[in-house]
């Protein structure tokens, strides 16, 4: 740092009394300018205002991690403890009095298979129906729904040495699946007269239904006058793309679009109408086999297949296992029907059980809501503004994963106990497998899932908290090291700051002396001077008599 010692003098003459004592007074202020900074303290500043930024960013980490961590922190009080432990309990006893137990034969009965046959038996029976038939018996309406919806591909496999069989053939046959590709499949065959198959290999056939031009004029005629329509609309906005949005409303123009491709659109309907018709014929077997024989493959079945058939995955075995799942297993769409209805038991039951776990949990998250929004309004003097949401929404927090595992825990030990009791009474003491039988199916399953998520949750929530204060605790490290470091720079600085001054303070000394030795040479010149001026006064007084007077009145009157 470059220095330069600036002195001023600054000279006072006090008024001069009779006294013929002469005085002069004056004070040095000296006066510091920096032409320029030290490299070295540009340096500094650059260093500590680096490390005043990864500061900034530490402390808005430790802030974050602050927040999570009272998330992740239990505050519940003992007054908390005992509504949990309350609603367990009124939990417990509501499921013990009026749920019961679980009602295995009520499931099993849903998902046996003769119910599944049944059901799709009537349901074919009331489709055909509502299509006309006015006969009786399954054997009359598939009939019936096979002649209203045929497929031209439903046959001619046969004969055609493609490993497909009487068996396997819906199977094979994609336009038999009921998923979107089976519509693709069915659509395909309609206007491109080919029917796809994959057998049990996984190999790929494609079949050529014959057909007669006229009929497959017939066909086309729809997507033929469609297409027209569209190409003619196409030139004419093309030919008038400029103008066409001022003469036409842009949903006339959507409209007149849609009415061209009507035709094709109701072609398409058509097949689709016709195809779900055909798919409803062939639920219950054929007509030759009604409600025995092998009927349509299931929405699972189907996709598998179709899954299997892709290339790759058709050089596997799983072509071969999905068609022994469907032929041997005889897995159409009525053994999936069956499992469903068993799944959709299972879940009817689950249900029953899980409505004193839903109270459960509304009554403790409502005691928590509402305890804690009291509290925050007494803290903000009842202004709703200041409220802060996050302690008082029920929901991600430590201290409810808490309240919901303690009256989860409850709620499943007074069901077990309860399960335990009641089942030695039915079927004797535990020693016996009937007591387990009856213990099993007394449990309520869905209390004590809840449970061990409650207690997952709860885990986690704590294992997560250790993590993050550990996380915490390094930052800190890190901000502590840094401010260190700062530190030391700070000292750097402070003792270039001293040497400056020590510079500057010699630089001042030097100036006073100089200056203290000019006024001294200054001072004999002109005391020699007044000197010197005696030695001239007798001969001004006789060439001047009256100057001393003159002079006198100078100095006094000015």
């Amino acid at each position: 740092m470059e220095t330069e010692a600036l002195t001023k003098f600054k000279y006072q003459i006090p008024e001069i009394e009779e006294s013929e004592d002469f005085q002069i007074e004056y004070e040095i202020l000296p006066a510091f300018e920096k032409d320029g900074l030290d490299p070295k303290i540009t340096e500094i500043a650059q260093k500590i205002a680096e490390i005043d930024a990864q500061s900034e960013e530490l402390n808005k980490k430790i802030d974050t991690l602050n927040t999570e961590i009272e998330r992740l922190t239990n505050h519940a009080d003992n007054f908390d403890y005992a509504v949990a432990v309350g609603a367990g309990v009124l939990c417990g006893l509501i499921d013990s009095f009026f749920v019961g137990e679980f009602d295995f034969k009520k499931v099993k009965a849903a998902g046996s298979k003769d119910n599944a046959h049944e059901q799709v038996n009537r349901f074919i029976e009331k489709f055909a129906k509502l299509n006309g038939y006015q006969g009786k018996g399954l054997n009359g309406a598939i009939d019936f729904l096979e002649k209203k919806y045929p497929v031209a591909q439903d046959n001619i496999w046969k004969g055609a040495d493609i490993g497909v069989s009487a068996k396997n053939h819906h199977l094979a046959d994609f336009a038999h699946h009921p998923t979107l590709l089976g519509l693709g499949a069915a659509i395909v065959v309609q206007f491109f007269r080919i029917g796809i198959f994959v057998n049990k290999d996984g190999k790929w056939h494609f079949e050529f239904v014959s057909t007669d031009p006229k009929e497959l004029l017939k066909i086309w005629l729809p997507v033929i006058i469609s297409g027209l329509l569209l190409w003619m609309i196409n030139i004419a906005e093309s030919k008038y793309k400029d103008e066409i949005d001022d003469k036409i409303p842009k949903p006339i123009q959507k409209l007149i679009k849609a009415l061209a491709a009507a035709p094709m659109v109701i072609s398409i309907l058509k097949v689709a109408v016709n195809w779900a018709g055909h798919l409803v014929s062939d639920m219950g077997g054929s007509k030759n086999t009604a409600g025995g024989g092998m009927g349509i493959p299931g929405l699972f079945i189907s996709l598998l297949h179709e899954i299997s058939s892709l290339p790759g995955i058709n050089q596997t075995e799983l072509p071969k296992i999905v068609n022994d799942l469907y032929t041997k297993g005889k897995m159409d769409m009525r053994s999936e029907l069956a499992f469903l209805n068993e799944a959709g038991a299972v879940i009817k039951e689950l249900g029953r059980q899980a409505i004193p776990v839903i109270i459960g949990e509304v009554l403790v998250r409502t005691f928590y809501f509402v305890r804690r929004l009291i509290q925050e309004c007494r803290e903000h003097d009842g202004d709703w503004k200041s409220v802060n949401w996050k302690n008082v929404i029920p929901f991600k927090n430590r201290t409810i994963a808490r309240m919901m595992t303690i009256e989860s825990g409850t709620f499943t030990a007074i069901d077990l106990a309860d399960a335990a009791i009641r089942s030695a009474i039915e079927a004797g003491p535990p020693t016996t497998p009937a007591f387990w039988t009856k213990f099993v199916l007394k449990v309520n399953f869905v209390g004590v899932g809840r449970f061990v998520i409650a207690v997952g949750t709860d885990v986690g929530m704590g294992i997560k908290r250790q993590k993050l204060i550990k996380e915490r605790m390094q930052f800190r490290s890190e901000n502590g090291m840094l401010q260190t470091a700062k530190l030391f720079y700070m000292q750097e600085n402070m003792w270039i700051e001293a040497i400056d001054t020590e510079k500057a303070i010699n630089d001042l000394c030097n100036t006073a002396e100089k200056s203290m030795l000019y006024f001294v040479e200054s001072y004999n010149d002109i005391s020699a001077s007044i000197k010197n001026m005696n030695n001239y006064i007798p001969e001004a007084k006789e060439k001047n008599p009256k100057l001393i007077d003159d002079m006198k009145d100078i100095l006094e009157w000015g």
